[in-house]
């Protein structure tokens, strides 16, 4: 059984009216590739840890209940070091600006970006609303509160 798609209203602003609308690279894709909407004569060069807000030229309207994760490229990751920096950025239900790509160069080497390349992907998922409810212990666990790196520890299971 196939699940229906669910229906995101999207309004292509007026720089990238003529780029295409974000689609699945496969059939078994969980993200859609963004793609930069940058002036044709006017690429980004991005110098080795320098960032930018990369316009997508779109709008979305999520449906209450949902938020889309904005996504690294891994191919973009592997060969050049380039990543989102907020990864995954958020975009909200109730956001209706431009979707923007916050892209940063971890590489050695500058990276240049063209209009029209794929520079991300986006995963639209559904968000659990959550309520806190104060109390003065919790539930113990074999874990505890030990954080970062203390898991596998104890030479059991998952230990290396």
């Amino acid at each position: 059984m196939t699940a229906m798609p669910l229906s995101v209203p999207v309004m292509r602003l007026p720089h990238g009216a003529d780029l295409p609308l974000p689609a699945y690279a496969t059939a078994g894709a969980a993200g859609l590739d963004l793609i930069a909407a940058l002036p044709e004569d006017a690429p980004l060069t991005l110098d080795p840890l320098a960032r930018a807000a990369v316009p997508t030229g779109i709008a979305l309207a999520l449906p209450d209940g949902f938020e889309a994760q904005v996504r690294p490229r891994s191919g973009l990751a592997l060969k050049h070091g380039v990543t989102v920096l907020n990864a995954p950025g958020t975009v909200d239900a109730d956001y209706r600006g431009e979707v923007k790509v916050l892209l940063v160069n971890l590489g050695s080497e500058p990276v240049t970006f063209t209009r029209g390349q794929r520079i991300a992907q986006l995963v639209v998922a559904p968000v659990t609303v959550i309520q806190l409810t104060e109390t003065g212990d919790l539930e113990k666990t074999t874990r505890g509160d030990g954080g970062f790196g203390s898991t596998g520890l104890d030479g059991g299971a998952g230990s290396r």
